[in-house]
């Protein structure tokens, strides 16, 4: 236990004298080699005063670029075989050495550094530099260059690189388009359970001859139903039965949507639909007015307008695309055209 328990700087002058002849790396591999080959063939047998002695002295050790080994001869004082390690960190090289005593053997090898060493930390950012910022300048120039490559796809002599190249940016146009409009899709609530009041045609006749008699009406315009426009036909049903909705910028077949959708959202009874884009409501017999007016499954005012310009661009840039794709396919039939016509002359000219 006493052999075992020797640490590496009683061991370490064995290797001063070539250590210390051997600083730099250029001349430490044949130094060592061959000061340690003269310790392998020799029986190293040191006695216990003698490695006290060397105790005193101790110099820190390099890399050692092999790995030997020397049998330690056995003291007749009950020493058992016992493993011992001990690595020291050699920051100059980036390796450690490791004193091993196995089955009575020394042995040095060359081990890879630690991770948690401090040094290997300080590689490791050096290693993993951030990336240099894009300069103002560097910026400008790289959209300048992009500018230039567009401009002369604009104003190429062939016709079918311009109209890919307006096609390309519309498709990318409509694909933004699109994805914005994803943001302003609502989740429709779960409809509440409610008892539908059934009319009479007489019923029906008396409230459209009434209703179209009166003028409290609420505007739809190009917002669209939002909350806005349910909750003016509350405020409308406070005093009267009945309320028109007039939807000023309406397309085919756009009226009866926003029919469906304000009966869902105001729980009232569609009358009448008319030509002129007019839509007849009746609050209902048993009407109560609710705490909430505006639906909470709704748009608000703002929200609803940029809708509506997304919906127009989209709309706008849709159309742009089609007619962009049979003046393509318009080229392509000229350029069929065009080929057949030569060849046909060319076989006038042949016959």
């Amino acid at each position: 236990m006493l052999l075992a328990s020797i640490s590496i700087k009683r061991l370490a002058p064995y290797l001063s004298n070539a250590v210390s002849r051997t600083r730099e790396s250029s001349v430490l591999t044949s130094c060592l080699a061959n000061d340690l080959s003269l310790l392998t063939n020799t029986c190293f047998t040191p006695s216990l005063s003698y490695l006290m002695s060397m105790q005193k002295q101790s110099r820190p050790l390099l890399d050692v670029p092999c790995t030997f080994g020397f049998p330690l001869a056995r003291r007749s004082h009950g020493f058992h075989r016992q493993t011992v390690v001990h690595r020291k960190w050699i920051p100059a090289t980036g390796a450690s050495v490791e004193l091993k005593m196995e089955n009575d053997v020394v042995r040095f090898s060359l081990s890879n550094p630690p991770i948690d060493i401090k040094y290997s930390s300080r590689e490791g950012k050096k290693q993993n530099p951030k990336r240099a910022k894009m300069s103002k300048r560097a910026k400008v120039n790289e959209l300048k260059f992009y500018r230039l490559k567009a401009k002369k796809k604009m104003n190429s002599p062939n016709p079918q690189v311009r109209i890919r190249y307006k096609l390309d940016k519309a498709k990318r146009k409509e694909a933004w388009l699109i994805e914005k409009l994803r943001k302003f899709e609502v989740p429709k609530t779960p409809a509440q359970p409610y008892d539908p009041e059934i009319l009479t045609q007489e019923e029906k006749h008396y409230l459209k001859r009434t209703g179209e008699k009166k003028k409290n009406y609420v505007p739809v315009g190009r917002r669209g139903v939002f909350g806005g426009v349910v909750l003016n036909m509350h405020l409308h049903w406070k005093k009267h039965e009945t309320v028109k909705v007039i939807c000023s910028p309406c397309k085919p077949g756009q009226l009866h949507e926003y029919a469906e959708d304000l009966a869902r959202l105001s729980k009232g009874i569609v009358i009448d639909i008319k030509q002129n884009n007019t839509i007849l409501f009746y609050r209902g017999k048993n009407y109560v007015q609710p705490i909430v007016m505006s639906p909470p499954d709704t748009l608000s005012k703002d929200k609803a307008l940029e809708k509506y310009r997304y919906l127009q661009s989209l709309e706008h840039t849709s159309q742009f695309i089609e007619k962009l794709e049979k003046e393509l396919e318009e080229y392509h039939k000229h350029l069929a055209r065009y080929k057949q016509s030569k060849e046909d002359a060319q076989q006038d000219s042949l016959v």
